[in-house]
């Protein structure tokens, strides 16, 4: 059910949804969580469908806050229950003009009781996310660098102004490279690491985050390493670990798929397909406390990091500048 409310307050839209609570005989009693969606003037959608889906996980109240700065004060609402909230209710909350200059202000009144508060920009974060009016009242503040191809120095950015309950969702695309790498080594021969190159799109920030975790994680020299579009544009595209015995090589071929070349065994064919936003925002909606690896990642890690190379054709060039934002459809 969507029931539209235009040219209205927060006061009418609370009140709006107990009555609906109380018609429909829904509770909110199961609800875990408040998740506010923030975006400015764009369509948020997928973004919606996404946080429907991971309900069905994590029951939750969703508030979406759609600013639209250069119009004309006013405020209109929707309302989405049912079917058309998965296992949450959904408000859309559209501002215009200066009732949006007080975004804090217009969700306080619509938040769960007692319940901890998720947020999310789906597109462009603020330049320091805990320090944003809604991030301030937030224990989780998940960003996705891959949105954002206009600021080249994303990931730089977030290891300046990272603090506790800050999260990524390239960060969260790599949880299934990090299992199948940690499941390789974690098979004799017990070698260590002594090189580690990585390469992938130049669109994938996630690269740069797996390139960090792996230098962390093994202490050892990591190269890593970006690829043409013409080359190479579908997110990360291989890691390679030097061993004594031999190098392990762990390289997607598709988009779905990928081959595990190891000493002395046959080549093995993996499925390894790129990370739902869905399946990204459900996992990070699963630990409501700060992630302190992604927090060592993201300064520690990428601190270390040596500058990457941009490669064309078989040769590796050094590249001075880090430019590691691109569209999500093509990171992880």
């Amino acid at each position: 059910m969507i029931i539209d409310l235009n040219e209205t307050t927060v006061s009418t839209v609370a009140r709006k949804l107990v009555s609906v609570r109380e018609e429909g005989g829904a509770v909110a009693l199961g609800r875990v969580l408040t998740l506010i969606i923030k975006s400015d003037h764009r369509p948020v959608e997928e973004a919606i469908l996404a946080a429907n889906d991971a309900s069905r996980e994590h029951p939750m109240r969703v508030i979406v806050l759609v600013t639209h700065p250069d119009d004309a004060p006013r405020l209109d609402a929707q309302i989405r229950v049912g079917g058309d909230a998965g296992a949450s209710e959904v408000v859309v909350l559209r501002a215009h003009g200066a009732a949006g200059s007080n975004p804090e202000s217009l969700v306080t009144g619509l938040l769960l009781p007692d319940a901890p508060v998720v947020l999310w920009w789906p597109e462009t974060p603020p330049a320091a996310p805990a320090l944003d009016p809604l991030g301030r009242i937030a224990q989780r503040r998940i960003t996705d660098s891959s949105t954002s191809p206009e600021a080249a120095d994303r990931l730089q950015r977030l290891d300046e102004t990272y603090r506790p309950g800050d999260t990524d969702l390239a960060w969260t695309r790599l949880t299934r490279w990090r299992e199948q790498l940690a499941a390789v080594l974690d098979q004799p021969p017990y070698e260590p690491v002594t090189a580690v190159q990585v390469r992938g799109a130049s669109s994938s920030p996630s690269t740069a985050l797996l390139a960090a975790w792996l230098g962390l994680a093994l202490d050892v020299p990591v190269s890593w390493q970006y690829e043409r579009p013409s080359d190479w544009d579908q997110g990360i595209h291989s890691v390679r670990l030097t061993r004594a015995s031999g190098d392990i090589l762990l390289e997607r071929r598709s988009s779905t798929h990928a081959v595990l070349t190891q000493p002395g065994q046959p080549d093995h064919d993996l499925l390894l397909p790129r990370r739902s936003l869905r399946e990204c925002l459900a996992e990070e909606l699963r630990r409501l406390d700060p992630d302190p690896l992604y927090g060592r990642v993201i300064t520690t890690g990428w601190d270390e990091l040596p500058a990457p190379v941009q490669t064309h054709g078989t040769a590796a060039v050094p590249t001075e500048t880090v430019t590691v934002a691109g569209d999500a459809a093509d990171d992880a």
